[in-house]
């Protein structure tokens, strides 16, 4: 299998992984009690960490020690929430979609844009560039 075509595939199975994490950590906390902010907040917190073990392991067999690529995949992370707070508010708005649509785009498009970041940039390597096209 080409690089570029595992490293996709890899990537779609470990962000999979991340949100079933996320929804049943989501869900457990709210049915044991805890605000849902918390429980919102902390679920993200542990799916971003598993996220991170996931990609860096996983899908781009990288070192998960490395306090670069780690402040790396916070920016991406908080690139993605820009983006996804871009799109369901201002543009949202200005093109009158429903909440429904926009959270289709985000869904749509973080994927891409977390690919692209995450080989080109968090995760890059000098053969990252080549892979994109192999």
């Amino acid at each position: 299998m080409p690089v570029f075509r595992q490293k996709l595939v890899r990537f779609s199975l470990a962000g999979l992984a991340t949100a079933a994490v996320y929804t049943l950590l989501y869900l457990g906390f709210l049915t044991l009690g805890l605000s849902q902010v918390i429980a919102n907040g902390t679920a993200f917190l542990i799916a971003v960490i598993f996220q991170y073990l996931c990609q860096a392991a996983f899908t781009f067999e990288r070192k998960l020690c490395d306090a670069n690529q780690i402040i790396r995949f916070g920016v991406m992370v908080w690139f993605g929430f820009l983006t996804s707070t871009l799109i369901t508010g201002p543009m949202a708005a200005l093109f009158d979609l429903a909440d429904w649509t926009a959270a289709v785009l985000v869904i749509a498009l973080l994927p891409l844009q977390n690919f692209a970041i995450l080989t080109l940039w968090v995760f890059a390597s000098t053969s990252s560039k080549t892979e994109m096209t192999s």
